[in-house]
């Protein structure tokens, strides 16, 4: 074992996790490189990812279309580092010692693939601040 610092964790939360923090988790994994641990929740998850979502993220590269809709637990809160939340207001339990960033961001739901893309790359624009925010350069 090295005596490396343990992985940053990150958990995204929206209401229906099918879109926002579908695109928010897949960013941070691809960009991380194993390097932060992972997760995006709903309040109350969708049954499916959004489709016009999948479809944004195939055209960076980024295959989507395995994930599910979780449903956002107190352990998945408890076990991350940073939660940032996408418009779920009151539905996210706040715990002492976390940092919490709240993202503006337009939810996707029932929008086409063009209304989809410009939240994309606002995603990534955020993902790779937190990134470097997270993994400081040298990591």
């Amino acid at each position: 074992m090295s005596d490396t610092q343990p992985k940053p964790s990150v958990l995204f939360v929206c209401v229906h996790n099918a879109g926002r923090s579908q695109m928010a988790a897949a960013f941070l994994t691809h960009l991380g490189q194993g390097k932060v641990e992972v997760r995006s929740a709903g309040s109350a998850p969708a049954d499916t990812v959004n489709l016009a979502v999948v479809e944004a993220m195939a055209e960076v590269d980024i295959d989507i279309s395995a994930q599910t809709p979780k449903v956002l637990t107190t352990e998945a809160v408890q076990a991350s580092d940073v939660v940032i939340t996408m418009g779920c207001g009151d539905a996210c339990p706040v715990f002492p010692g976390k940092k919490y960033l709240d993202w503006k961001l337009d939810d996707p739901a029932g929008q086409g693939v063009g209304a989809v893309r410009p939240i994309r790359d606002e995603i990534e624009r955020r993902i790779r601040g937190l990134l470097a925010e997270l993994l400081p350069t040298g990591s």
